[in-house]
C-alpha cells in the first residue's frame, strides 16, 4: 500500500490533474490519497468532494505550511510507503511503480525520487545537494562540471539509480520505517529546505537516498507556491533554520556574512545592467527591486 499525500493551496485547477494522474497512471498498485488543504479560498475541498469523493481530505482552517501540513497526513497514513506529490506535479506512466520498485529493491533507502521535467519535455533538477559554505561561494553549475559524482544534475543523463544527498520534494516515495527512526518533518520550516533537512535526518541515521532517473514527473514549478518577494523571504529564512540547526556558532555567522555578500553582489550586478540597458529591460528592473528589498529584510535583522 502507497499512501499519496498532497498539500494544496488555492491550486484547485492543478490540483484536478494531478489526482486524475494518479488514477490513470497507477493501476498493478493498491493506494490511498490524503489531501491536505491549508485554508484555500479557490474552491478546491469543494472540487475535491465532488469530483474524488475516495480521497480524504484535511481541511485546515489557515495556512499551515509544508511541512505541518504534510505530518498531519503522515500520522494517519495506513501506507509502507508515502508519496509526497505537488498539486502541480502531474505522473507519467509508470513513474510510481518506477519508484516503488527502487524502494523494494533497496532496503536500506529511506526515500527516492523520480526525474522532474518541464511542461515541454526538458528536465528539471530533481536532486538537492545539502548547503554548505563551498555551494554558497561557488556557483553550483561549476561544482556539477567539476564533481559530477558529489554533485549529480539534470546536465547528465544517468543510465541508473543514483545516489544523492536529496531530492526535490515535488514527488518524493518514502519508507514508513525511515519516518518511524527519525520522526517526521520539523516543523519549524514553513515551506522550504523541509526535505532537505528530513533527508540530512536520515543520512546521519544510516539511510540512503535515491534518484531514479527513469521515473519521470512533470512539475510546473513554482506554480504551487509563486515567485513573489515573499516567497524569497521564506526561502532564506528556511536556509538560515537549516545552518543555525546543523552548524556551530562560529560556521553559521560565515554562513550569514557569504549570503549578505553575495546578495549585495547581485544587487549591485543588476543595478549595472539595468543602467546599462537604461532601465529597458523590466525583468531586470524587477529583479533589481527584488535584491533591494531581500537586503532590506536583512538589515533589519530577518524578521
Amino acid at each position: 500500500m502507497i499512501s499519496i499525500i498532497v498539500v494544496n493551496w488555492n491550486t484547485r485547477e492543478l490540483l484536478r490533474k494531478c489526482l486524475d494522474s494518479v488514477e490513470t497512471t497507477i493501476r498493478s498498485l493498491s493506494y490511498e490519497i490524503i489531501v491536505v488543504d491549508n485554508a484555500s479560498t479557490d474552491g478546491s475541498a469543494a472540487m475535491l468532494r465532488e469530483n474524488f469523493p475516495q480521497v480524504c481530505v484535511i481541511e485546515n482552517l489557515e495556512n499551515r505550511g509544508f511541512g505541518m501540513a504534510n505530518n498531519q497526513a503522515l500520522r494517519i497514513m495506513t501506507g509502507r510507503y508515502a508519496l509526497l506529490l505537488n498539486s502541480d506535479a502531474i505522473l507519467t506512466e509508470n513513474a510510481v511503480s518506477e519508484l516503488f520498485a527502487c524502494m523494494e529493491n533497496n532496503p536500506g533507502a529511506a526515500m527516492a525520487c523520480g526525474q522532474l521535467l518541464n511542461a515541454d519535455g526538458s528536465r528539471q533538477n530533481s536532486i538537492a545537494s545539502f548547503p554548505s559554505l563551498l555551494t554558497l561561494m561557488t556557483n553550483m553549475s561549476l561544482l556539477e562540471y567539476l564533481f559530477p559524482r558529489r554533485f549529480p544534475s539534470k546536465r547528465y543523463s544517468h543510465s541508473g539509480i543514483v545516489e544523492v544527498d536529496s531530492g526535490i520534494g515535488a514527488c518524493l516515495i518514502v519508507r514508513r520505517e525511515a519516518m518511524d527512526s527519525v520522526g517526521l518533518f520539523d516543523e519549524r520550516y514553513h515551506f522550504f529546505f523541509e526535505e532537505t533537512d528530513w533527508a540530512y535526518r536520515m543520512r546521519r541515521a544510516g539511510w540512503r537516498i535515491l534518484h531514479v532517473p527513469t521515473a519521470f514527473i512533470y512539475h510546473l514549478q513554482g506554480q504551487s507556491i509563486g515567485r513573489n518577494l515573499r516567497s524569497r523571504i521564506e526561502f532564506y529564512r528556511s536556509r538560515y533554520q537549516f545552518f543555525h540547526k546543523w552548524s556551530s556558532g562560529r560556521y553559521y555567522q560565515k554562513v550569514r556574512v557569504v549570503i549578505l555578500l553575495r546578495l549585495v553582489v547581485d544587487w549591485l550586478l543588476t543595478f549595472l545592467g539595468v543602467f546599462l540597458t537604461l532601465g529597458f529591460q523590466g525583468g531586470l528592473r524587477d529583479k533589481w527591486a527584488v535584491y533591494g528589498r531581500l537586503l532590506l529584510w536583512h538589515l533589519k535583522g530577518c524578521p
